[in-house]
């Protein structure tokens, strides 16, 4: 059975938006949800944080009322949010709660609306621009707009959010003049060739990244190491830092660095999606990426990364950077010669992200699904970073 088969239930139980959920979360507000997804997809991927209680149920469990144990589970004195792939079968279970006499509501769209939520702030940086951050909470993900005298370039821009970019460019009087990937990325469908297709922005990709085998269906330019993008005032650095990938590149203006996937603020990149065969040696590479490209950089460099996972700190406005220093600082990685560097990264590597090889296809422009295939292909953890478990002190 699945979601859609249980969407026609004619109840009226509160619903709640995936926003409001995650300003309850953010607000610090108690939350308690019950996950009636199946127990893998719980555990693939789940809503957490410091103040919510999560108790999974799968739903199919669940369809003729709720049983002795699991009521055992919930409170009878807050409020439950019933969450499930898509929001029908979680409805069917906040009726049963509800006539039970739980105080109760369901997700709507279920995690589909949660992979939906997309934030907005604009970073405090030392660069005649505006540089905002996005964060996808769901996956992780982190994109950046960057605006300069009229004109703005996305930096990892996700398909799915293209007209955010494009209407918030818009709003601050700026026109897109590219979009640009720092890689081939694993997790999540790029949105550089239909930026550009919508907007007539530069797709860019960087020059080993399209060595790859790209085969676009809209003109698209490279760039390599020691190249600079003019966007309106400002110059955006090319810093080729191959490790997670080959054509691993990062990004600089003024003083933030877009560091892809080379960099995170709570881990270092993982070295065998592209090539499994070849981690060790990519691994190698990253250490001399790091250390030749990024960690020579001034301690007061902004580390921006493009992704931040469960185990990363925000700062106090829900952003994830960090000042290159405090990097060097407190993550044991970055003071590791490069053998003991590389037997940490391939050592404890965690699953690959879902549907990665789809996605990096697509990516490439070898398969092309419209965009509800590529909003579901990409739905899930990213991934993306090395082993967290010891990497900071």
């Amino acid at each position: 059975m699945t979601d859609e088969t249980l969407t026609d239930s004619e109840g009226d139980v509160e619903s709640i938006a995936p926003e409001r959920l995650k300003e309850r979360i953010d607000g610090g507000e108690e939350v308690f949800i019950l996950d009636a997804r199946s127990e893998g997809d719980f555990e693939e991927w789940r809503i957490g944080g410091e103040t919510v209680e999560v108790v999974n149920y799968p739903y199919f469990q669940l369809l003729d009322g709720i049983p002795e144990d699991l009521l055992a589970e919930l409170p009878d004195d807050r409020e439950i949010t019933v969450l499930c792939a898509k929001g029908g079968a979680s409805e069917l279970v906040a009726e049963h709660l509800e006539a039970e006499g739980y105080d109760v509501n369901h997700l709507e769209r279920g995690m589909k609306g949660w992979a939906r939520v997309y934030e907005y702030a604009e970073l405090d940086v030392d660069a005649d621009a505006t540089v905002a951050q996005y964060r996808r909470p769901s996956s992780g993900c982190l994109a950046y707009l960057v605006v300069s005298d009229g004109e703005a370039a996305v930096v990892d821009p996700l398909r799915a959010f293209t007209e955010e970019y494009i209407q918030d460019a818009r709003t601050l009087g700026a026109e897109l003049a590219y979009a640009l990937d720092t890689h081939v990325h694993a997790d999540h469908v790029s949105g550089v060739r239909d930026l550009a297709e919508e907007t007539g922005a530069t797709a860019v990709l960087p020059r080993p990244a399209a060595d790859r085998g790209v085969t676009y269906d809209v003109p698209y330019e490279t760039v390599a190491d020691g190249d600079t993008l003019t966007v309106g005032e400002v110059e955006i650095e090319v810093v080729h830092t191959p490790g997670h990938t080959t054509g691993m590149t990062a990004y600089g203006v003024g003083n933030v660095l877009f560091t892809g996937d080379g960099l995170f603020t709570e881990s270092v990149a993982r070295p065998d999606l592209e090539d499994p065969e070849a981690a060790r040696n990519a691994a190698r590479t990253l250490h001399e990426s790091l250390h030749g490209k990024v960690l020579t950089r001034p301690d007061d460099a902004i580390v921006a990364p493009a992704h931040f996972s469960d185990a990363a700190t925000s700062d106090d406005d829900g952003t994830y950077t960090a000042e290159l220093g405090d990097l060097m600082e407190r993550m044991d990685a970055l003071s590791m010669d490069e053998d003991e560097f590389v037997e940490f990264v391939v050592s404890d590597m965690p699953p690959r992200p879902a549907n990665y090889e789809g996605i990096v296809a697509t990516n490439l422009g070898r398969q092309s699904p419209d965009d509800e295939e590529a909003f579901e292909l990409e739905l899930g953890p990213n991934n993306c970073a090395a082993s967290e478990g010891a990497l900071t002190n």
